[in-house]
């Protein structure tokens, strides 16, 4: 079969989906490509979409498509045959230098604005898949590293690899000494762990007084959610929090699963202040930062 690969986000992350079906392809001895929309003939197109508010693809392909991932269906499954195999096909992305990783899927949690729980289910340890022959660093997708059972495993095997990591879950919630000291054997990439604060209901300072003492805060970024069920107050306390603490905040405005959300002028100049460093290492306050000639955000706290 001659297999046609369409990554409809994009290729500005690899689609960690596309690669398993391209490696399962390719160990049956099928041809296996990028789909080109003027040049291919395929038999059998795979599109994958993340986001609900990516468009679609108009291609007309004169073939078999199958549309998969949580952009299109948000209970969409990978055959079992392609679930349990561990390879990788990285030649779809040769830009990236990375290697991608999982070693838990699903959560513990079930925040509202999230979507994890409902699509992964409880929180479960899975296999690790090759990593990237010509990668450089590893990035760990896992939604809440530390929540897995097998969480010592996953970091023994990080530590084994030598390579430097990118942390994307971390919940600070759960976070204890142990495992603060095992973080800091591993070769950070970019000198960063991932945690999020996007509850504003809960309030981590203390938990970030804990945790800036195991770990350097300059190692740390805080995803902070806006836009959802959070006043401006609110997101303004989270964030100078996080500064007072010299974690680097990131701002992440809310989008719906059905894409119905319009983001609001506020949100977009929340994160313009936020998560440019030298804007927001120059502006102290948000209420002094002048997103476009002759508009301060002093607008947003006076109504």
């Amino acid at each position: 079969m001659r297999i046609g690969i369409q990554d409809i986000d994009g290729h500005n992350f690899p689609n960690f989906a596309l690669m398993r079906i391209a490696a399962f392809h390719r160990l049956k001895g099928d041809s296996v490509e990028m789909a080109m929309p003027l040049f291919g003939n395929y038999d059998r197109v795979y599109q994958s979409k993340i986001f609900t508010f990516t468009p679609d693809s108009s291609v007309p392909w004169n073939c078999e498509v199958v549309k998969g991932g949580t952009g299109y269906y948000i209970a969409s499954r990978l055959p079992d045959e392609i679930e349990r195999s561990t390879a990788m096909d990285y030649s779809l992305y040769p830009q990236h230098r990375f290697s991608i990783q999982f070693f838990s899927r699903g959560c513990i949690r079930k925040c509202p604005f999230c979507l994890v729980r409902d699509k992964e289910g409880y929180i479960t340890p899975v296999e690790p898949v090759q990593l990237n022959p010509k990668g450089e660093w590893i990035e760990v997708l896992d939604n809440n590293f530390f929540a897995n059972p097998e969480w010592k495993t996953a970091i023994d095997y990080l530590i084994k690899q030598n390579q430097p990591v990118n942390l994307h879950g971390v919940d600070i919630r759960i976070m204890n000494e142990e495992q603060a000291y095992w973080l800091n054997q591993l070769r950070l990439k970019r000198s960063h762990v991932h945690i999020a604060w996007d509850l504003p209901d809960i309030d981590l300072t203390d938990k970030l007084r804990e945790v800036t003492q195991y770990i350097a805060p300059w190692k740390i970024t805080c995803y902070i959610l806006v836009g959802f069920n959070s006043t401006i107050e609110q997101d303004l306390y989270r964030i100078q929090r996080c500064r007072e603490f010299k974690v680097l905040p990131f701002v992440m405005p809310f989008r719906d699963y059905e894409n119905k959300t319009q983001l609001s002028q506020y949100c977009k100049d929340l994160a313009a202040w936020v998560n440019k460093p030298q804007i927001f290492g120059k502006v102290p306050e948000f209420k002094d930062f002048e997103p476009c000639k002759g508009f301060f955000c002093s607008s947003y706290l006076n109504t």
